[in-house]
């Protein structure tokens, strides 16, 4: 069941097929809005220049034009889809967050229990669990603003973090959607850019009007777009995501979720929707009861094939429950998740722009007018080259265990 702009349509078969069946009624709506424009501004130009003894005989003609002018009128366009970037900044150092057998209940319930888990710099952590089992109060707890009652967390070095917090407390009800984004500013620096606020709320497809509109007023899919768009105008190497795919529309989640996976920084993410955790987290912390909090490599699907046999059960979503085919232990094997799959089809060409990055760099350094320059600016092109010659090697490194991994090595 399909709701587009006010209109409610049933499509057969699974999704596939009905993203090729809308992708053609949408063509097809296309055309003949097309065609209908055409004749409109053929009557419109009529209208205008024919003689006024001639329009007064030929009334229906009129009648017609003013039937068509209120069709257009009444016409929804497509919303569009929102244009999210994200902001990296310098890197964080390589431990990202370490913690070391912590431990945390609430009166006499264990919430965490024992875990040890070190996140490294790029990591892309995915956090899994039923509904109030305390995903929220882990992530307090690995960024520090919760204090354990046994164990430790340390913090990395040159953190800057961006946090999506699941209740939305970052917004303030009683401000514009503006105000919430610009804080009483016009223009915002967006990747080194200064922006109009107005401009940049329309990527995350607040027209003029909504975005003068109390934040109050506003649906859940648009709150979550408004944290979003708040969240992206901070810089940030470590991104803390609480379930920010709720009432977000499809083509606005699969943007999120080509840029999570492009993000160059440190992931933290919970979310209940497992096509997004297998395509974006390299690695997921998984609430297995009692207080136990696993840790696996890869997503959703990835743990359903590592955890223990003993476990028959999925932590329950808000909207799936494990089929009983999914929910059996599969073979632990070298197969590769779907966030590995594509970050293997990636690496060629992130290594290739490397690659000439650093051939670029060096060809400067071999002029003979490098030396006579800046030296604060060459010294800090000599780092930055150094930096992306380290980050080379390990694309490389793991572009061959992902190679290796995948060819059963």
């Amino acid at each position: 069941m399909d709701l587009d702009r006010g209109v409610l349509t049933s499509w057969s078969g699974d999704y596939d097929q009905f993203l090729a069946d809308k992708d053609k009624a949408l063509a097809d709506e296309a055309e003949a809005q097309a065609q209908f424009d055409k004749k409109l501004a053929q009557e419109e130009a009529w209208i205008r220049q024919g003689i006024k003894a001639r329009r007064t005989r030929n009334e229906g003609r009129v009648r017609e034009l003013k039937a068509m002018r209120a069709e257009r009128a009444r016409r929804r366009e497509k919303t569009g889809t929102a244009k999210i970037d994200t902001q990296n900044i310098e890197r964080s150092g390589k431990n990202v967050i370490v913690a070391e057998n912590v431990a945390y209940q609430w009166g006499d319930q264990p919430i965490v229990k024992d875990l040890s888990t070190t996140i490294q710099r790029g990591d892309k952590v995915g956090i899994i669990g039923p509904n109030g089992c305390g995903k929220t109060t882990l992530i307090q707890l690995l960024l520090g603003r919760l204090a354990p009652d046994a164990g430790s967390v340390k913090l990395g070095t040159n953190l800057e973090i961006a946090y999506f917090d699941q209740k939305r407390a970052a917004i303030d009800d009683d401000a514009t959607v503006v105000d919430n984004v610009g804080q009483g500013r016009t223009s915002i620096t967006v990747n080194g850019k200064d922006r109009h606020v107005m401009s940049y709320l329309g990527d995350f497809l607040f027209s003029p009007k909504r975005a003068r509109s109390p934040a109050r007023v506003l649906s859940g899919g648009e709150r979550n777009r408004l944290l979003l768009a708040k969240l992206f105008t901070r810089p940030a190497n470590l991104l803390v995501m609480d379930e920010p795919t709720n009432d977000l529309d499809i083509e606005t989640l699969e943007l999120l979720e080509e840029r999570l996976m492009a993000f160059q920084g440190t992931l933290i993410l919970v979310s209940h929707d497992r096509a997004f955790l297998d395509n974006v987290v390299t690695s997921s912390l998984v609430f297995e009861g009692n207080g136990h909090v696993g840790d696996y490599v890869g997503g959703y699907s990835d743990w359903l094939a590592q955890r223990p046999a003993t476990q028959t059960t999925a932590p329950q979503s808000k909207t799936n429950k494990a089929s009983p085919d999914t929910a059996k232990p599969k073979t632990v094997n070298q197969t590769l998740s779907r966030a590995e799959q594509k970050e293997l089809r990636e690496l060629p060409r992130r290594i290739e722009e490397l690659e000439n990055w650093i051939a670029a760099a060096e060809a400067e350094f071999a002029s003979p007018t490098v030396l006579a320059g800046d030296s604060a600016a060459l010294e800090t092109k000599s780092t930055e080259l150094a930096d992306r010659r380290e980050q080379l090697e390990r694309l490389m490194a793991r572009w061959e265990e992902l190679e290796s991994r995948q060819n059963g090595h």
